[in-house]
């Protein structure tokens, strides 16, 4: 019940973002096939620049707030009288972990929109699109006006990391799905679901993209809007709970963040240079091929990435147990977390089996595009109960903050899977590609087991050697 307090609140959150992502390609696919693959190269190329830094950002955060939450509940239940909790816990905290994860996600962010602006045409060109090929031209246009977006993505998902630290998810679900006021002693809620995040994103699409003629820069504009927005909400949130500023500078804690995520950043670059090669190579294919993976790929993540909320449940709730010496609340929290991931996974591969073609139907009239995108069925709808177990497995790695072991195991399945994807795909084409992605999902599910079953050794024995 823990964990579904946590994950289901987490998944309404998580599923916003993935459906406006669905919605975006669903209006650009009806531009044309070429505008759609352009989003495609434009936004895979977005992820790999920003999310380098800022998911790692987003993770250690999590995981550092728990730990300094965790603690102080710890100290503050032998020092509290028998009424509840002492005055700490009713004004605001001064968390060190916040203020320094909100500086350098400015910082983060401020860099990102430079990079992206006077890089992008380089990028398009590692990414294989020449200056004269149609993809070139709504590509670079979607993502310099997508540069702009880079700051708010940073500081809300750093915000983000602090809720979940906290093990409040259902306040996040506020910046994406709706805003809350509290009037006085009224208490009144004033919902505006039109005017806030992932909501006012697809409200804007349709009216940017086709109403004001703007095409493909107006799904930029649409998201970058509701980005600030939802980054405006939850800092606002946020505010109530903790000081913002950091008053309480702490040089140590700092230095723990940059080591942290100097290893999470070569994760995720092991992670974003595979997905982004993949992208790469199937653009080499032509616009048809590359419009149909798009679709492919935008369910692909969208749906298996809604195990993101078992993952930072499983994150949250380990990392609170762990640093606190709880060792068979530890291996519980982790083996219900896999339980439930690999039955969800089940579940959506069910689904997607035989509602595929259903929603590729709404991303492109096209039936070339079709053609390509009903054929990677089996990969989209087989690969969920193994992406299920890898996405939730990264959230463990982080709840015992074992960013070392994250890294260099993802370094070397990267490499693995990316020698694959160079040599199936120009042999096989999407088939390889789409083998090279299934490889590389299961390798993390065999490095993470791998781990926690050493893990979980080492937790037994000091239970026993406490007597426990």
């Amino acid at each position: 019940m823990d964990i579904l307090s946590i994950a289901l609140p987490a998944a309404l959150a998580l599923a916003a973002d993935p459906i406006a992502s669905l919605i975006d390609t669903a209006f650009v696919g009806h531009i044309g096939s070429v505008e759609l693959a352009a989003v495609g190269v434009s936004a895979s190329v977005f992820n790999l620049v920003s999310k380098v830094f800022n998911v790692p950002l987003l993770n250690i955060t999590t995981s550092y707030v728990a730990e300094e939450q965790a603690l102080i509940r710890k100290e503050d239940s032998t020092q509290s009288d028998d009424n509840g909790l002492s005055g700490k816990y009713q004004n605001k905290k001064l968390l060190p972990s916040v203020s320094t994860s909100l500086a350098l996600a400015a910082t983060l962010g401020i860099a990102e929109t430079v990079a992206l602006l006077l890089g992008s045409g380089t990028l398009m060109n590692i990414m294989g699109i020449p200056a004269d090929s149609p993809m070139r031209g709504p590509a670079e246009d979607f993502l310099m006006l997508r540069a702009f977006g880079a700051p708010p993505i940073v500081i809300a998902l750093a915000a983000q990391g602090t809720f979940r630290g906290f093990m409040d998810t259902k306040t996040p679900l506020y910046a994406v799905g709706k805003f809350s006021l509290h009037f006085g002693s009224i208490g009144c809620q004033f919902l505006a679901f039109a005017c806030a995040g992932n909501f006012l994103n697809i409200i804007l699409d349709p009216i940017l993209i086709f109403g004001f003629g703007l095409g493909v820069r107006g799904a930029a504009f649409a998201t970058v809007i509701s980005e600030y927005l939802m980054a405006f909400i939850l800092l606002f949130k946020l505010s109530g709970k903790v000081w913002l500023a950091p008053f309480d500078f702490d040089g140590r804690k700092v230095f723990s963040y940059l080591k942290s995520g100097g290893l999470l950043i070569g994760r995720t670059l092991a992670v974003f240079i595979t997905i982004t090669l993949t992208t790469s190579v199937a653009a080499k294919q032509g616009p048809i091929p590359m419009a149909g993976h798009q679709i492919c790929m935008q369910v692909w993540l969208s749906v298996s990435l809604l195990t993101d909320a078992l993952a930072l449940a499983g994150q949250a709730l380990l990392a609170s147990s762990y640093s606190q010496g709880n060792y068979e609340q530890a291996r519980v929290v982790i083996y219900r977390v896999l339980q439930i991931g690999l039955g969800a996974g089940f579940t959506f591969s069910v689904i997607l089996f035989f509602g595929f073609g259903a929603f590729s139907s709404l991303f492109s009239t096209d039936s070339e595009v079709l053609g390509v995108a009903q054929s990677g069925v089996l990969f989209v709808a087989g690969s969920q109960p193994v992406n299920a177990l890898a996405f939730v497995i990264d959230g463990l790695y982080y709840g015992v903050s074992d960013f070392a072991y994250a890294a260099y195991s993802m370094l070397l399945v990267g490499l693995v899977s990316s020698i694959f994807l160079l040599l199936a795909a120009p042999l096989l084409g999407l088939p390889g590609v789409w083998t090279g992605l299934f490889l590389f999902m299961t390798l993390r599910v065999v490095a993470g087991i791998w781990s926690f079953k050493d893990r979980g050794k080492m937790m037994k024995g000091m239970l026993v050697g406490n007597g426990m």
